[in-house]
């Protein structure tokens, strides 16, 4: 069985007063029932690492640089991450392929990076809305995971987090039909590349997701957990989601 996993996307949004929302959620779950992770913008991460220190909530980057160092202006390294106390990265998002081209051989090779040097690598998926209405879906997503994942992947040091280009911070949201037949293929697929240890690999849903939706989520088939983004920013609405998939 893999483990849930209830991760907080703060993107390009949070300043240090923000951390108080993240001290808020620990308290709310000094024992929880399943993982936690925050993954805010990169100037909060060594401090919002300290402010958890102790707690039961990870911290995670959103995105890392293939290199362990050198002349890459404005990157960030795995390594680095883990110095400043980071467990996860997550790698791939679409708003990272859109915005800066990256390709899924540049995610594979961060996967590499990242996992080498001791984080999960929490590698997203996802169509576009012309995909999705073309009838894609399955090709784009089983194109991209074969694309995005090394074939020498340590299985326990990865998380796959389907999250339709389409959905992401629109409201919209697809069917419970549509997300279990993608996270039902996903798994499907990650077992014929790698065998048995791929039933152990946590299947996130993202987009748009919320207290009020979480729990119809999460009883859908192959979702371990959820990619948040927008209400991962307040304690409050990330509690409810967290609660929803230590109920689930």
């Amino acid at each position: 069985m893999a483990r849930k996993l209830a991760a907080g996307n703060w993107k390009m949004n949070g300043l240090k007063a923000s951390l108080t929302e993240a001290t808020a959620l620990a308290e709310m779950f000094p024992a929880p029932s399943v993982d936690i992770l925050l993954c805010p913008p990169f100037t909060l991460v060594g401090a919002m690492a300290d402010a958890l220190s102790g707690s039961k909530v990870a911290v995670g980057g959103q995105d890392c640089h293939t290199n362990s160092s050198g002349a890459h202006t404005g990157d960030i390294s795995a390594e680095m991450l883990v110095d400043a106390g980071c467990g996860y990265v997550i790698l791939g998002h679409s708003e990272r392929r859109a915005d800066h081209g990256e390709t899924d051989a540049l995610i594979s090779a961060k996967t590499v990076a990242a996992i080498e040097a001791g984080l999960v690598a929490v590698v997203c998926v996802g169509e576009t809305l012309e995909q999705r209405e073309a009838g894609e879906t399955l090709a784009v997503i089983r194109s991209q995971l074969a694309g995005s994942l090394p074939d020498s992947v340590d299985l326990a040091k990865l998380v796959i987090a389907y999250e339709p280009v389409w959905a992401i911070g629109t409201g919209k949201i697809p069917t419970l039909e549509q997300i279990a037949e993608v996270h039902d293929d996903m798994r499907a697929t990650l077992s014929d590349r790698f065998g048995g240890g791929a039933a152990d690999i946590p299947l996130l849903y993202g987009g748009s997701v919320k207290p009020t939706n979480a729990d119809e989520i999460f009883a859908t088939s192959n979702v371990d957990g959820a990619l948040v983004g927008g209400a991962s920013l307040k304690a409050a609405d990330f509690s409810g989601i967290v609660t929803a998939l230590e109920n689930a």
